[in-house]
């Protein structure tokens, strides 16, 4: 059986080379977002899944939506799956969202398993659309501590589900998982969005549910030191 030539790597190259079709998780945050339309750039037809999967708020969700119109992607589906039904997590509203930044170890926001069931779903996905990559937003450098954000885990669901893969055994090339944001810091994600044209007004990374981001948790902290470090304003509005 042939083995899987192509390991996760992070792929900036702004070069004109275009794949065929692929694949991307598109979850309306900033760095699905900066994701998408490197994706966009580096491939001729795009497929987008967002999956709602029980999260305190649909924010995101609808913040994908806009995205994926804003970019003309060929199809953009939105599955749900209730994953609160199996597991908890403060994401899931089992407990407080933290505000203060002290947790030890991996923090209550973890959703275990959250990227390898999308994963598993979007190569699947992959597979029916005739899609030679599967594009996430994962990254390993300005994050929260995630076991599924590192680069070891994506090269390892990248062999486990090509191994999975009916075309792969049968001969056929891989799928790659491609990760193009795994080693970047937050702000250097930021400059390469800006230098795509992102709308970041049209992305959401607060875990709240509030109508403006809380600008407290985890996930606000970052995003807004990445943009302060960049020296440009974060469009999006925070309560504090």
């Amino acid at each position: 059986m042939q083995q899987v030539a192509e390991k996760v790597r992070p792929k900036i190259d702004l070069g004109e080379f275009k794949t065929a079709r692929a694949v991307v998780l598109l979850s309306g945050g900033l760095d699905s977002a900066v994701t998408t339309w490197i994706a966009k750039r580096e491939c001729i037809e795009l497929y987008a899944l967002t999956i709602l999967y029980g999260q305190r708020h649909k924010k995101e969700v609808e913040c994908a939506k806009e995205l994926a119109k804003e970019l003309g992607v060929v199809e953009h589906k939105v599955l749900e799956l209730p994953l609160g039904e199996l597991t908890e997590s403060s994401l899931l509203g089992n407990r407080e969202i933290p505000t203060n930044g002290l947790e030890e170890g991996i923090p209550s926001t973890w959703v275990p398993q959250r990227n390898a069931i999308f994963l598993a779903l979007a190569f699947s996905w992959a597979e029916v659309v005739g899609a030679d990559k599967v594009y996430i937003g994962v990254n390993a450098v300005d994050y929260s501590g995630y076991p599924d954000c590192r680069p070891e885990f994506v090269s390892s669901m990248d062999n486990a589900l090509n191994l999975a893969s009916k075309r792969f055994v049968e001969g056929g090339p891989g799928i790659q998982i491609v990760a193009p944001i795994i080693s970047l810091p937050k702000n250097r994600i930021v400059e390469l969005g800006l230098r795509l044209g992102v709308p970041f007004s049209s992305t959401w990374s607060c875990y709240s549910g509030g109508a403006r981001a809380c600008g407290s948790c985890d996930s606000c902290r970052i995003r807004r030191r990445a943009f302060l470090d960049c020296g440009v304003e974060d469009p999006i509005e925070y309560e504090n």
